[in-house]
């Protein structure tokens, strides 16, 4: 197997044993998937350098949540809408009223990973609908990927802007939680060894008590992780407590669902939550204690006004906390940027969570969520995913504090290289293995399409334009 050595990086994110800390001028390199030395001097054999004196090197970031098979169709039509009748969520609403058709969903698919690539995302859990050729495209991508396909008994369904009901079909939810599973072992069997499993019953409040235990015991039976949407939402809380009396959370805990491997989707809206208004103040310690993690993903929620409460504190109780983009744009190092910056703002406070945590978040605490220790770091044994940021680009000047100039000034601008398992991916900013442009007009044709069917979903019989008005009139 052939190596390859960064000489001399200017900076490095490395990994100690215990945090990410910064070393300069050392050597990096990796022979084959694996990373074989972190330091010094590498004097091994090496069949390919790469000049590091004006580089940044940091490990592949980990994205515990994404939608990339539906998201992308939404450029400029979710940024700013919301239904104040549902606590400001939009979320039913569009579900409801906009359909991509299975060439736009892939069309989405190679935008959004594409995208994701180029912001030095190496690792990537995507909680899709199952969809013709997923596999193969996600293998072409080049990303190290967990697929999740999605089941649930129910669908939302909307009669009015303040009312939200639920289409139950068991029978139905049984068989895509059977699909979901064959899905999982052709992905873990696929020839390209990045593919793996994790179990996605879709929403807490659109699956029976039957489908979630089985689906947690059928992820624990095989050491797979299990996501989850909880607590994203006041109109979700509201009906849980209709339904069981206690929180959304509280009742995952008293089914079984909690627990080491669990990997909860947003889980903004706990008990002490101000929005909720409830009296107990016992899900935060129930989430610590239960060794669940949290996917935070602060963009979209930011665009309802609302956000987690916060980042710094879900830490300090000892809840593991990892980072997702879940909507456009599918840009993690931005995502990192709003994740620092809503928990400064939600705690009050401007030490609540330090530039380091949000990058501990999108590394070795997406891969904890995920039960892995060979990712998220930069580490001798470790997979050789790493990003290589350009610290000569103008974005990254001054550079006294890399990481700060890549994530609140540069973003994905300065990524120049991009690895996963040793396989170059990125190269001048470049995504080597997809053709983003090609896919971004079929995006647009498939856009247009489901924009122009929106009257026949939409409750109300509505066009685009009337649920979700352009930012500035036509004249």
């Amino acid at each position: 197997m052939a190596t390859t050595c960064i000489r001399e990086a200017a900076w490095v994110a490395a990994w100690d044993g215990a945090r990410q800390v910064y070393r300069r001028d050392i050597d990096v390199a990796f022979t084959g998937d694996r990373i074989v030395h972190v330091g010094p001097a590498y004097a091994g054999a090496c069949e390919s350098e790469i000049d590091g004196r004006e580089v940044f090197v940091i490990p592949g970031l980990v994205n515990v949540h994404s939608h990339p098979t539906d998201e992308p169709a939404q450029k400029g039509v979710r940024e700013e809408h919301g239904v104040p009748e549902m606590f400001m969520s939009g979320l039913y609403e569009r579900s409801q009223a906009f359909h991509l058709d299975a060439d736009g969903r892939r069309a989405a698919a190679e935008v959004a990973y594409a995208e994701l690539l180029a912001s030095g995302v190496t690792t990537l859990c995507d909680l899709s609908a199952p969809l013709e050729g997923w596999l193969e495209l996600l293998a072409r991508s080049g990303l190290r990927a967990y697929v999740a396909p999605f089941f649930a008994d129910a669908r939302w369904q909307m009669a009015s802007r303040h009312a939200l009901r639920y289409r139950w079909d068991a029978q139905a939810g049984r068989r895509g939680f059977e699909r979901a599973l064959s899905l999982i072992d052709e992905a873990e069997r696929h020839p390209c060894g990045r593919l793996a499993g994790m179990v996605y019953p879709g929403q807490i409040d659109t699956c029976e008590e039957a489908l979630l235990r089985d689906a947690a015991a059928a992820a624990r039976e095989k050491g797979r992780p299990l996501t989850t949407h909880i607590a994203q939402s006041v109109v979700e809380f509201d009906e849980m407590v209709r339904r069981h009396g206690i929180t959304p959370v509280q009742w995952a805990a008293e089914i079984g669902l909690l627990g080491p491997g669990t990997l909860l989707g947003h889980a903004i809206f706990l008990d002490d939550n101000p929005w909720v208004h409830w009296h107990s103040r016992r899900d935060l310690a129930l989430l610590a204690e239960s060794g669940a993690a949290v996917a935070h993903c602060p963009t979209v929620f930011s665009r309802y006004g609302q956000t987690l409460r916060d980042l710094g504190r879900y830490r300090r109780a000892g809840v593991g906390v990892g980072i997702g983009t879940d909507c456009s744009p599918h840009n993690m190092l931005e995502e990192l940027r709003g994740a620092a910056i809503l928990a400064r703002v939600a705690g009050e406070d401007v030490a609540t969570v330090t530039t380091a945590d949000v990058l501990h978040a999108a590394t070795v605490g997406g891969a904890a969520a995920l039960g892995r220790d060979d990712l998220g770091r930069l580490a001798p044994g470790a997979k050789a995913d790493l990003v290589l940021i350009d610290l000569a680009h103008a974005e990254m000047r001054p550079a006294r504090d890399p990481l700060r100039s890549l994530v609140y000034t540069a973003a994905e601008r300065a990524v120049v290289r991009v690895v996963v398992d040793g396989r170059k991916v990125v190269e001048g900013g470049r995504v080597l293995t997809l053709d983003r442009e090609d896919a971004v007009g079929r995006l647009e044709e498939a856009q247009a399409r489901m924009l122009a069917a929106t009257p026949r979903h939409d409750f109300a019989g509505r066009i685009a334009e009337a649920i979700s008005p352009l930012s500035l009139p036509l004249a």
